[in-house]
């Protein structure tokens, strides 16, 4: 209802979103306006197709921002007592796996490099108590080795992250 035009309550007052423009985006460079539900087509009534994100772009989104998502990975270690770092080759092994996968199975642009961490930091999520007061440095080799499986399978739609 946010977007479609309605009364908001905040704690400042009523907010009239019909008077408010939404800028939206995402990887939808396949939808067409058609394809947005009715309400939806008026209330965005531009649309601007971006380009493909590259793995440049995503290595600048893994390092760029004030709280990029390896900064967030670090934090929510250390709120268990590890002290996780990421060497620079792992980084790019981590854009440049996320850019393979949206280029192979579907593109779903940044929000891959969220699914790609997290497959590469399954096991210290999991299994943190063991790594409780220590420092572990992910590497470009332990990026390839939890990456591996979706390099070899050639049916690589089963393991879309």
């Amino acid at each position: 209802p946010l977007i479609e035009g309605t009364k908001i309550a905040t704690d400042h007052g009523e907010v009239d979103t019909s008077k408010i423009l939404f800028i939206t985006a995402g990887a939808f460079h396949q939808a067409k306006p058609s394809d947005l539900l009715a309400e939806l087509q008026g209330r965005l009534p531009i649309r601007v197709v971006l380009h493909d994100l590259t793995e440049e772009d995503l290595y600048r989104i893994l390092t760029e921002p004030e709280t990029h998502a390896i900064r967030q990975q670090r934090a929510l270690m250390r709120t268990e007592g590890i002290d996780l770092r990421f060497a620079d080759d792992a980084i790019a092994a981590i854009a440049k796996i996320a850019s393979e996968v949206n280029q192979s199975i579907e593109n779903i642009g940044a929000r891959r490099l969220h699914t790609v961490i997290e497959k590469v930091l399954e096991d210290i999520s999991f299994n943190s108590t063991l790594y409780k007061g220590k420092t572990v440095v992910i590497d470009k080799s332990d990026v390839e080795e939890k990456m591996k499986e979706f390099r070899k399978k050639s049916d690589l739609k089963q393991y879309i992250l």
